[in-house]
This record gives C-alpha cells, sequence and structure tokens, in this order.
C-alpha cells in the first residue's frame, strides 16, 4: 500500500451482455473493501470488443449496480475513449524496448504453431519479430499490417500474493510474447487493464478465478513501466445446479431478472456475499455489516455453489422484514406487469397477512392478484370441493354476510359460524369451497381474515356466480 495513497478498487465488466452473478459478486467484494477502508470504488466499462459491445448492455449494468446499490464514486469509465491514451504507452513501451511490431500473418503463426506440436514443444510465439542485440529483422512485408506484441522476459520468475490464493510463481519462459494491439490499433484487454489500473491508480484488484493465467503477463507490463503493482485477489468460480460454471455463455441469469422475479437487493446481496466469504456463523446481516466486516479475509478457495432454495430462504427473510408500504410498491410492479393496475394505498392493507408465506415479491404478487382480478378457480377444485351437497351452505353463508353491516373478521367469523350450525358440516366443508370460490385456489391463511380484506360485493358476487 506505499505505492497508494489510498484504497481503489473497481468493477470492470464487459458489455457484451448483462451483468452476471459472478461479476455482480465480484463488484459486491470490491465496493465492500472500499467502503471499509474508506477508500473509493470505481466502474469501467472495458468495451474494447468493438463487435459485440452494446450501450444496451452498458445500461442495463448500470441499472444492476443501481439496484444492487454497489454506488461507484468513479465512473462508468469507458476503455473506446482513451485509445490516444493506450496508443502514448505503446509507443513508450516500444521506444524502451518493451514491445515491437509483428508482421507475422495468421497463416505464419498456424504453420509455426503446427511445426511446434510437431515436435512436441508447447505452442508459443517463437519471437521471429521480436528485436535482439545482433538479430537482423527482415524488411517489413508489403500490406501486412502489424500487431505490438510486449517483450515479456525471458528469465526468471513471476509472482504475487494473491489475496484469495496467497502465493504463486510462474516461470516466464512460459509466458508468450503476448499481443498487447491488434492490427486495427485498438489494444487488447491484458494491455488496456494495466494502463487503466495505472492511470486510476487501482490499489486492490478483485476478479474471477479464470484471470488467473492473465496476472503474470499483467505484472510484467505494470513493471515495464514502472507502475506500481496492485494486490490481485481471484475469486473462485460460481457452480450451478449442474456442478458446472455459471457464467454468460452458460446458464447464467442477469441480475435484473432476479429483481423482475421479485427478489430483494438486499437480500441477493447477503446471499452473494456468502458465495466465497464468511464472517463467523453469521447468515443473515445488512450491506452496512459487511462493510464493517470485509476487511480482504476470510474468502473461500474452494468454488461456490449457486443454491435457489438457500436464496429464497434469505430473501423471504428480507420480505419479511420491509417496511410493508415499500413491499406494497414493489407489489404494485408485480402486478402491473400481470396487466393489473393498481395503487399501494390498495395493496399495502393486504401484505400483511400474506408475507409470511412468500419467498419473493412476485409470489406475494400472485396471492394478491386475486383482490384485483377475476378469479378463475380450476375444473378440478370446482369438482371436487363445490358439490351438491355444499352448494346449499355457500347460499345460506352469501346471504348472512350480505347482511352484515359492519365488514370486518369478527363479523365475517360469526357469519360461518352461524352457517356452520345451521348446515351441520364442520370448517373445512365450507372454507374450502368458498375459498375456491373467492379466491381461486383451496389453500389460503384464515379465511375470515382473506375475506376480511375483499371488497363486500365482489366476495358476494363470486359466491352467487357458482
Amino acid at each position: 500500500m506505499s505505492s497508494f495513497d489510498k484504497i481503489r478498487t473497481r468493477i470492470a465488466p464487459s458489455p457484451t451482455g448483462f451483468l452476471h452473478l459472478g461479476t455482480a459478486r465480484t463488484a459486491l467484494y470490491s465496493w465492500a473493501y472500499a467502503r471499509h477502508h474508506g477508500g473509493e470504488f470505481v466502474l469501467r466499462i472495458e468495451d474494447t470488443d468493438v463487435a459485440r459491445s452494446t450501450q444496451d448492455s452498458v445500461d442495463q449494468i448500470i441499472e444492476a449496480m443501481n439496484w444492487l446499490g454497489l454506488h461507484y464514486d468513479e465512473g462508468p469509465i469507458y476503455q473506446m475513449q482513451r485509445l490516444e491514451r493506450y496508443q502514448a504507452v505503446l509507443e513508450q513501451l516500444i521506444a524502451a524496448g518493451r514491445a515491437y511490431r509483428c508482421y507475422a500473418t495468421p497463416e505464419e503463426l498456424t504453420a509455426m504453431r503446427e511445426a511446434q506440436k510437431a515436435r512436441g514443444e508447447k505452442t508459443l510465439y517463437d519471437r521471429r519479430w521480436r528485436p535482439e542485440p545482433g538479430k537482423v529483422l527482415p524488411a517489413p512485408p508489403e500490406g501486412v499490417k502489424p500487431v505490438i506484441r510486449f517483450a515479456n522476459p525471458i528469465d526468471g520468475d513471476v509472482s504475487w500474493d494473491d489475496l484469495v490464493k496467497g502465493p504463486i510463481k510462474i516461470k516466464n519462459r512460459e509466458i508468450d510474447d503476448l499481443i498487447i494491439a491488434r492490427a486495427d490499433g485498438v489494444p487488447t484487454y491484458n494491455f488496456a487493464v494495466v494502463v487503466d489500473d495505472w492511470d486510476m491508480k487501482i490499489s486492490h484488484v478483485f476478479r474471477g478465478d479464470e484471470h488467473v493465467n492473465n496476472t503474470p503477463w499483467q505484472i510484467n507490463i505494470f513493471n515495464a513501466l514502472g507502475a506500481p503493482l496492485p494486490r490481485f485477489g481471484h475469486l473462485p468460480i460460481i457452480l450451478g445446479d449442474d456442478g458446472l460454471k455459471l457464467s454468460k455463455r452458460r446458464g447464467a441469469v442477469s441480475v435484473m431478472d432476479y429483481a423482475a422475479n421479485g427478489y430483494l437487493p438486499e437480500a441477493m446481496l447477503n446471499y452473494l456475499a456468502r458465495l466465497g466469504w464468511s464472517h463467523g456463523d453469521d447468515e443473515l446481516f445488512s450491506a452496512e455489516q459487511m462493510v464493517g466486516w470485509f476487511d480482504g479475509t476470510h474468502l473461500s478457495k474452494s468454488p461456490a455453489q449457486w443454491d435457489p432454495a438457500k436464496l429464497d430462504w434469505v430473501n423471504a427473510h428480507y420480505v419479511k422484514q420491509i417496511d410493508e408500504a415499500r413491499l406494497a410498491a414493489l407489489v404494485v410492479e408485480q402486478l402491473a406487469g400481470k396487466g393489473v393496475a393498481v395503487s399501494v394505498e390498495q395493496v399495502q392493507p393486504k401484505v400483511g397477512l400474506f408475507k409470511d408465506r412468500c419467498a419473493t415479491v412476485a409470489a406475494l404478487a400472485e396471492w394478491l392478484v386475486m383482490y384485483f382480478a377475476p378469479v378463475s378457480p380450476a375444473a378440478e377444485d370446482l369438482a371436487v370441493h363445490v358439490t351438491d351437497a355444499v352448494r346449499p351452505a355457500i347460499s345460506t353463508l352469501a346471504e348472512k354476510l350480505s347482511a352484515l353491516t359492519d365488514w370486518n373478521k369478527s363479523s365475517i367469523q360469526q357469519a360461518l359460524k352461524e352457517t356452520l350450525t345451521a348446515s351441520g358440516l364442520k370448517m373445512p366443508q365450507l372454507a374450502v369451497p368458498v375459498r375456491v370460490a373467492v379466491c381461486g385456489r383451496a389453500q389460503t391463511p384464515s379465511l375470515d381474515a382473506v375475506l376480511e380484506l375483499f371488497d363486500k360485493k365482489k366476495v358476494l358476487e363470486r359466491l352467487q356466480g357458482l
């Protein structure tokens, strides 16, 4: 840390798709580490993959970050707006003999690799265009635009003390002379990320396991530039239900898909935090508590298992805990997605009865839709529960409910009791058919409590419409 004035972390997604769960977890750890140390958190958009980068992806990434509450202090910073800076650093490296232009054609490189394979050698660029003392290079071929390669050290080792994995050492002879700028002048990932982290004074880099193999190149480029090295922490992968890695290309779901499906941001942060980090046996904690605890230790070296049931358990906790006005507003959004337009004032009195039964806001909306839209009881439920034997009792109940001057739980309960006495039925024999008729389902919380929340007229219409 002596090379840096303060802790600065970053998240640097590629805008070639949505913000997936692995990147969200990395963003969370980076944000929490910076906040824990009173530092700064930067959002950088790595958009040098011009063919696949889209503004829609950028917008969705920013939307997901905002939804999660991972507010950044700088950014978004776009790599494609920094091309002049990369070009200047490339020329600096070439002038210092730490990078060079390579004119090898794709066909030549293919032939080189095939020959190496035939000899049983590791396929590495043979440095044919790398300037060396006493080496005479051929004249650049006509019509061939060169790439720029980094002149990686040939001898010695590159090593770092990983924040997650501990000490790592790799021999330089195992590392290729990396292409750091394409023939069109656009820098490659491993070069641009170094210049960015250098310019942005990034002190700590948390990222996925797949970047371990990139780190030796990056460290050597940092050293060639005389730039201070950040600390690296490579996080283990997240496995899906099938035991394979979650990724954009295989099985991952957008963070915003979880928002749309009724998950809460505090639940998602809580759950993501535990996928690779722990604080004792604490399972449920706020973002503020995590910031207080997250000092970069207790990071797991083992892959984490995505567990939808555990996420539902965490989310159910927060559904029960959050302010009911906010919960009602979220239900209103869910109902709007079903084409049901209602207000928070209409919804809020009803959420308390059902929220303890729901893992998500979407599930809560599924319960409450019966109050605002027509219900369609399943034919099987009608056939099983609304029989000729119970229809007279339903008619009696409708009459008693119609006569009520006070529409509340107590009076509804009294009407139910009087109907049971008159019909000789047991409560389940009456309550289940009424639930099917009024609510469209056979199981609900206490019937009197459920009916109290309905408009009296709607209850009578549904009972009389059987």
